[in-house]
């Protein structure tokens, strides 16, 4: 936290709605580039603007599992590690991979927390299934309890949280959680620790983390959908970048190999914009060719035969 010291700041980005070349709506965003050292290194805004991580904190929940032995306890692969990992869109391959989870660990789905969606039949079919699934299958490793496995002092909770005052060198007791969608504690914490650990994921520093980003490279179908930027950014990207999208705004990447990582804050919380600001970013970092831009440009830019988004701003230093 600040601790009363002044802030530096640099200008928001700007996302502009354009309806045939005119302003219809207006979004502004925060972004951060740090090293897996923690140094900053570009920002536009407020680096230590604080959020919710959502769903961008699902590879480092992950970690719990590739850390105690989950994974070759119950021989458990690659493809089950992405959908640990993954926002999913509820389709049979991804439904199925978490099922598997349970299988390998023989744990009945009923022991699921998740919400069963709208008009779905099953809490299999929700998108942080395999999350879920994973802190399950560590529980029935580590020998927990299945019936609070989401309680803020169970665990396989403490054991993620943890590990997230490990990377970010900060203690435990200092971070502040609340329940996301599915139940499941997420945290609140700066811009700059979401870019920090995206560095770390990234760098290639720490064998659990490599691990989580072959899985989640290797398989981005699994990791979000067909049709969906992460599983479009990677796939284009081919392992250069590792992707996860985080609800109301959020949206994380890591250069993988060089140890830099991005944190998106779209301050409304609009998914349009924060898919226009990363392509953004990354086209000035140099982090995607003119060719990868312009495909995703296609996808996540033109929006309508008459609409289009338009990002105004430019990463500094402070």
């Amino acid at each position: 936290m600040t601790r009363g010291r002044k802030i530096q700041t640099t200008a928001e980005l700007e996302v502009r709605l354009l309806r045939e070349g005119i302003t219809e709506s207006v979004h502004h965003a925060q972004a951060v580039i740090c090293d897996d050292r923690g140094r900053l290194l570009l920002c536009a805004g407020n680096p230590e603007t604080a959020t919710f991580a959502r769903s961008a904190l699902k590879p480092f929940q992950a970690i719990a599992v590739t850390a105690s032995g989950t994974l070759e306890r119950f021989n458990l692969t690659d493809r089950d590690l992405a959908i640990i990992c993954s926002s999913h869109k509820g389709s049979i391959e991804q439904v199925r991979q978490a099922f598997n989870i349970l299988w390998r660990a023989d744990i009945d789905p009923s022991a699921l927390q998740c919400p069963i969606p709208a008009g779905k039949k099953s809490p299999l079919e929700y998108n942080c299934s395999g999350k879920h699934a994973g802190m399950l299958a560590v529980s029935q490793q580590l020998g927990f309890p299945f019936t609070d496995y989401l309680n803020y002092h169970h665990p396989v909770q403490q054991l993620i949280l943890s590990k997230l005052a490990e990377f970010l060198k900060n203690p435990a007791e200092e971070f502040i959680p609340a329940r996301d969608d599915c139940g499941a504690p997420t945290y609140f914490m700066q811009l700059r620790q979401l870019a920090w650990l995206y560095g770390q994921l990234a760098s290639g520093g720490n064998l659990d983390m490599e691990r989580i980003v072959r899985a989640m490279t290797h398989h981005p179908t699994l990791v979000a959908g067909e049709g969906e930027f992460d599983t479009e950014l990677m796939r284009l990207s081919e392992g250069e970048l590792v992707s996860k999208s985080g609800a109301e705004g959020i949206q994380c990447i890591g250069r993988v190999g060089e140890g830099m990582g991005l944190a998106i804050k779209v301050m409304d919380g609009a998914k349009r914009a924060k898919y226009a600001i990363a392509i953004h970013v990354l086209r000035q970092m140099g982090w995607i060719t003119p060719a990868i831009a312009e495909n995703l440009s296609e996808k996540y830019i033109t929006i309508g035969q008459y609409k289009r988004l338009d990002v105004a701003g430019e990463l500094s230093m402070l």
